[in-house]
């Protein structure tokens, strides 16, 4: 997780501005619905545990599993009103016997808080992907 530490008048002592969070979710099928219905489910879980507001994102970056080509996970964010969001879709490294049919999430917010304040999230059967960030 990379973050870029800052001590000025903005932040207190071991704060941090800019902050990485990561989420998973799995989809049950190659379907648009499908595809973007997890992909809102994430994306509210994601800034409801860490009680972010639109304002307070700068970008997210998602990838697919090559066998979700039904439809861009972007577009979740921006039917969610993300509509200032730089956003991002990719394909994610096809490796033999990695989950299937998986939408990742990186999201770089701009907020002052602590790291151990910051919350992943992992749902669904992408719990086994992280499971140390998923138990908590």
């Amino acid at each position: 997780m990379y973050q870029k530490q800052i001590n000025n008048s903005r932040t207190q002592k071991g704060l941090y501005v800019l902050q990485a969070i990561r989420g998973a979710i799995t989809a049950a099928a190659n379907e648009a619905t499908e595809i973007l219905q997890q992909t809102t489910v994430l994306l509210r879980e994601l800034l409801k545990a860490n009680g972010l507001q639109a304002q307070e994102v700068i970008s997210i970056i998602f990838t697919a599993t090559p066998d979700l080509n039904a439809a861009f996970p972007a577009a979740a964010a921006r039917a969610l009103g993300l509509t200032e969001v730089a956003l991002l879709d990719a394909v994610e490294i096809d490796v033999p016997g990695a989950l299937a049919k998986t939408i990742r999430v990186l999201m770089l917010v701009d907020r002052p808080h602590s790291p151990r304040d910051v919350h992943h999230v992992y749902l669904g059967e992408a719990k086994r992907l992280r499971p140390d960030w998923a138990a908590r």
